[in-house]
């Protein structure tokens, strides 16, 4: 079960770029103007056989983006940096070269990132944000390209992209109005590569990608004089789950606090995913929390008999239902009643749509491949990552949905359409892999150790308490949830039962806000949707901002 090329939140089974020296673009101090041969210079690669130290390089180039009918001209840094697990300078290195030095190269991964800065000069005191989406496995062009980058792709709201050439337009809805912007690319993803004795253990994990995405923000800040900036992380997808275990590591490793976390389809406790409930049986309430994101999409496709007019006459009953009556007869188990069975799986046929004989063959629990794959009938299927979306059933005869439409229908348009924006406008990348996503479901670490444990724990990934610990350490850390109602990958009520069971006291709560809106786990596919979600955000930036 692939999450999409920008995320993956399921179950865990589940889900350097080098330059020549003279190649590498000299970094002037921040707020320092930068001269046109830095400009025009793209950072190239190393020839074949030199390539086995990763550099630091980047390329500086300038443009213009129009936002609110403003028009904003900005410096962008696109490159590389390499990051260690431990300063390199507290180790004394063998000579370059010898039998020693291949068997002792501490692990460093080579982390790709764009980075936008408003005007002609840095400005230090403008708020500046850290942005990923997740996987884990996945770059952050779908943020960079779909969201708040300076241009953006634009993709039909719930149809298949046609094949290139696609079209790519100036961004009114980017972000580069309320905060400087850098776009980070997880180690191993991106222009990135990993070096040395363990690179994958030393990098592909929870808390291996916290510490590393730590260690990129502490470095970032260093180079350009952002340490006294205000400063925000936004990830998406297992982004967010980075983010809740990052905030935590920033504070109390780093001696760092953050203005605001701002997370978009969220998941924080795998424990909640609808993706392979069934392999965790006990454990129900991936089933009622995934309802109200069933019972929304099946009213967008008018699947619903006595279907209300609006999402909103719709949703709350359904909640009220998840957490009352249905999560009551799941919890009785086999001790439930005949009758009883029987009009909870009328009331949720009334509300997904399904058939009342697929509901009680099911038991009551339907898994979130199984709705994909049943809700339209046997020859349709579903979007995961944005329920919208529908695409012909690979397999009429499956029990479960055998792809994303969603997935199938823009991941393409966004691939070819950063690879040429990266090396003509950004001119960085020539000569050069770009890896929007690798694959990571059987080598990654979901071991996990929270806040006041003595190690990892078993069991699936949360960092609850993470998020918690670090609001409750720094009470004036501010955080915004962002969703959508048709994202069957990480359902949105999934997400506000999160935060209402957060393990901190009630006086923090008023720190977190909630937005959701009529769109998919990509929640800026939808462009109404993406205005209503850059308003949000920009707002949140602007307001946290304030001395």
């Amino acid at each position: 079960m692939r999450m999409k090329p920008s995320c993956i939140a399921g179950l865990p089974v589940l889900f350097a770029a080098l330059c020549a020296p003279g190649a590498i673009a000299a970094k002037a101090p921040p707020g320092a103007p930068k001269s046109a041969a830095q400009d025009a210079a793209p950072a190239t690669a190393l020839p074949p056989g030199m390539q086995r130290y990763l550099r630091d390089a980047h390329s500086i180039t300038h443009g213009t983006v129009t936002v609110g009918g403003r028009p904003i001209r900005y410096e962008a840094e696109a490159g590389v940096m390499v990051v260690h697990l431990a300063d390199p300078m507290d180790q004394d290195a063998p000579p370059p070269g010898s039998a020693a030095d291949a068997a002792a190269q501490p692990p460093a991964a080579s982390m790709s990132y764009v980075a936008y800065f408003k005007g002609d000069r840095e400005d230090p005191h403008r708020p500046i944000t850290f942005l990923y989406n997740g996987g884990p496995g996945s770059s952050t062009i779908w943020l960079h390209m779909g969201a708040f980058g300076p241009v953006r792709v634009v993709v039909p709201g719930d149809r298949h992209v046609p094949p290139a050439p696609y079209a790519v337009v100036n961004n009114e809805y980017s972000l580069l109005d309320a905060s400087d912007l850098v776009f980070i690319d997880a180690p191993g993803t991106g222009f990135g590569h990993l070096r040395g004795k363990d690179k994958d253990k030393a990098f592909w994990g929870v808390d291996q990608d916290a510490h590393a995405f730590a260690n990129f923000i502490v470095q970032f800040l260093s180079a350009h004089d952002r340490w006294n900036s205000p400063k925000f992380l936004f990830g998406e997808s297992y982004g967010t789950t980075r983010s809740a275990a990052l905030i935590n590591v920033l504070e109390n490793d780093k001696s760092i606090d953050f203005n605001g976390v701002i997370l978009l389809s969220q998941i924080l406790n795998f424990d909640d995913s609808i993706d392979a409930p069934q392999f965790n049986p006990g454990v129900d309430l991936p089933y009622e929390l995934a309802l109200p994101s069933y019972a929304a999409t099946a009213w967008y496709h008018h699947k619903l008999p006595n279907a209300p007019a609006t999402l909103d006459a719709l949703l709350p009953a359904v909640e009220k239902f998840a957490l009352g009556p249905y999560a009551q007869a799941l919890d009785a188990g086999n001790a439930l009643g005949a009758d009883r069975k029987a009009a909870i799986a009328q009331q949720l046929h009334a509300f997904t749509g399904l058939p009342v004989a697929t509901i009680e063959r099911a038991d009551l629990r339907i898994n979130g491949g199984e709705f994909e794959k049943n809700l339209l009938g046997p020859d349709t299927t579903t979007g995961r990552l944005d329920a919208r979306f529908t695409g012909p059933t690979l397999d009429p005869m499956s029990q479960e949905a055998g792809y994303d439409p969603q997935s199938s229908a823009i991941a393409s348009a966004y691939v070819a359409a950063f690879n040429d924006y990266v090396r003509t406008r950004l001119k960085f990348g020539i000569g050069m892999t770009y890896k929007p996503e690798i694959d990571l479901w059987k080598t990654w670490d979901y071991g996990h150790r929270p806040p006041g444990a003595p190690a990892k724990l078993p069991g699936p990934t949360n960092v609850m308490p993470d998020l918690a610990a670090a609001m409750q350490q720094d009470p004036n850390l501010k955080v915004q949830l962002n969703g959508g109602y048709y994202d069957l990958a990480t359902p949105f009520f999934a997400a506000m039962f999160e935060m209402q069971h957060l393990p901190m006291e009630a006086s923090l709560e008023k720190n977190i806000e909630m937005h959701f809106y009529p769109s998919g786990h990509m929640v800026y596919v939808n462009e109404p949707a993406l205005k209503a979600l850059h308003a949000n955000v920009a707002a949140f930036i602007e307001r946290n901002s304030r001395r």
